[in-house]
């Protein structure tokens, strides 16, 4: 992706619905200045993308606090008079437009993605999608074959995996030798084949993997549930709304007039090497 439409995208990737004008109630009072959810909403458009992974209600209360430190360094800064220095007008005209291009994108982007359209992508990609079967299990890991036949030995004699495997397993990440829960593609073959092959319950022989031999445990079997739609929305919009922003943008770029007079910048913008892209 070149950088022209990577800044625009990532302030996209996280759809933030802005809340009708009647509600737009008072949430905080800053040194008498009024915070309405208004402002949270702005402030969605501007730094959404970082706080992406928390919940809904988190994120309201994390925008919160970004506003009231934004009201607390103005105010600082008007005590000080930096509004009347330097480049302060420039700061201003650069802000009013990126208040226009915010209001183009809810307005010209964000707003044209709706709910239907990803139920529809859901339907498609996710609604018709088998569950997939999974196994949960456990193992002891050990560097020989005769000692991975000592512990098949022990716990055919009845003595418990979990407490033999925290003495004898080289495996430490995993508490008991529990491995939790995986499908197929995510262990070594062999070790996957022989997990699969048993039934709940059941103890393997020895496999060999390069790791060592294992003995391997399974507890449960069951088909991997499929998220439901309201697990994915967001996710589905934030991709739509990248889609659609970057449709616009090139469109408007294709049809603008466009000249890089700085010789240092020209190369890249016309197609030279670009920055990667911001990674969320």
């Amino acid at each position: 992706m070149k950088t022209w439409p990577a800044l625009l995208l990532l302030a996209a990737s996280i759809a933030f619905a802005p809340l009708p004008a009647s509600a737009d109630a008072v949430v905080a009072r800053v040194n008498g200045v009024d915070i309405k959810n208004s402002d949270l909403d702005f402030a969605a458009s501007e730094v959404g993308p970082r706080i992406s992974n928390y919940v809904p209600a988190d994120r309201r209360r994390v925008l919160l606090q970004y506003v009231i430190e934004n009201e607390l360094m103005a105010g600082a800064g008007a005590k000080e008079s930096l509004d009347k220095e330097g480049n302060f007008a420039d700061r201003v005209k650069y802000h009013q437009r990126r208040a226009l291009r915010d209001a183009f994108f809810d307005k010209g982007i964000t707003g044209t993605v709706t709910e239907a359209d990803a139920k529809k992508v859901f339907d498609e990609r996710i609604g018709n999608l088998k569950p997939e079967p999974e196994v949960h299990a456990r193992h002891i890991l050990v560097e020989t074959e005769a000692e991975a036949k000592e512990v098949a030995e022990r716990l055919n004699k009845g003595e418990d995996f979990a407490t033999l495997a925290k003495e004898k397993s080289k495996d430490k990440n995993a508490e008991g030798g529990d491995l939790g829960f995986f499908t197929r593609g995510q262990m070594l073959k062999p070790f996957e084949d022989a997990a699969f092959a048993l039934d709940v319950g059941k103890i393997s022989e020895p496999v060999q993997t390069q790791f060592g031999w294992h003995i391997i445990k399974v507890e449960e079997k069951r088909d991997r549930p499929l998220p439901s739609f309201a697990e994915v929305k967001e996710a589905i919009m934030g991709q739509l709304v990248q889609q659609k922003a970057q449709e616009v943008v090139t469109g408007l770029r294709n049809s603008a007039e466009i000249e890089i007079v700085d010789p240092a910048l020209k190369a890249p913008a016309e197609g030279g090497p670009a920055m990667e892209a911001p990674r969320q």
